[in-house]
């Protein structure tokens, strides 16, 4: 008898466990299908909206390497680049040739020995270098015939057809330019006799004065210009 008691008992039980394994079981279904869900829909909406976290991250990881060459390399070519700049154009740019260029107070001026040839009168413009620097020439000179008073004689020389190059003078060298016109007798120009020639180096203002003792040159009429080539080193002897 007592036997037939406990067997009902432990039938309730053991309904009972069934019945909450079966209420267990359907909530797990229901919780369990939305908490996958939940991982990969957070998981999808960090990426996304978690700019912050993910950019944080991945962006380093995936563009650190891109990223350090692309702010590396800027940064040598700008220093690099600016130093080699920088060096390069203070030595050979605009400012260090005005530094070096021949000022007027530097030079001694002298006219050479006439070289005639083919109906035309040829002489070399000298500027010789008379100071304790290195200086360059470049260019034509300018010119102007004058007589006693100061007074031009004649319309401005031309240019002859040339390639300009830096002569680099040292203390006590010479560059020449030539002067050329056509012999008067020859071109029936209208001549007359200066007294001096003022000679003006490249890129300068002042002008250097010489005598002229070379007799008449043409002023005006037939054949009457002047032409000036650029400076060659040399006295043009």
């Amino acid at each position: 008898m007592a036997y037939s008691s406990r067997s009902p008992r432990r039938g309730a039980l053991l309904a009972g466990a069934v019945a909450v394994l079966g209420l267990l079981t359907g909530c797990g279904s229901q919780d369990g299908g939305s908490a996958p869900q939940k991982v990969s829909g957070t998981a999808g909406p960090a990426t996304e909206a978690g700019d912050s976290p993910a950019s944080t991250v991945s962006s380093p990881a995936t563009s650190t390497p891109g990223g350090a060459a692309s702010s590396s390399a800027p940064t040598t070519d700008a220093t690099s680049g600016g130093t080699g700049s920088g060096t390069d154009g203070g030595t050979g740019g605009t400012t260090d040739a005005a530094g070096t260029r021949c000022h007027t107070s530097e030079l001694r001026a002298a006219v050479g020995r006439n070289n005639p040839g083919a109906g035309q009168e040829n002489f070399p413009l000298v500027l010789t270098n008379k100071s304790g620097r290195t200086c360059t020439l470049r260019g034509y000179p300018g010119a102007a015939f004058v007589d006693a008073s100061g007074t031009r004689l004649g319309p401005d020389p031309k240019r002859s057809a040339g390639s300009p190059a830096t002569v680099t003078l040292r203390p006590g060298q010479s560059a020449w330019a030539g002067l050329t016109f056509s012999n008067p007798e020859i071109s029936e120009a209208r001549t007359a006799r200066p007294a001096g020639l003022l000679i003006t180096p490249p890129d300068e203002r002042d002008h250097l004065k010489v005598a002229w003792t070379a007799g008449e040159v043409p002023v005006g009429g037939n054949s009457s210009s002047v032409f000036l080539t650029v400076f060659r080193p040399g006295t043009g002897a």
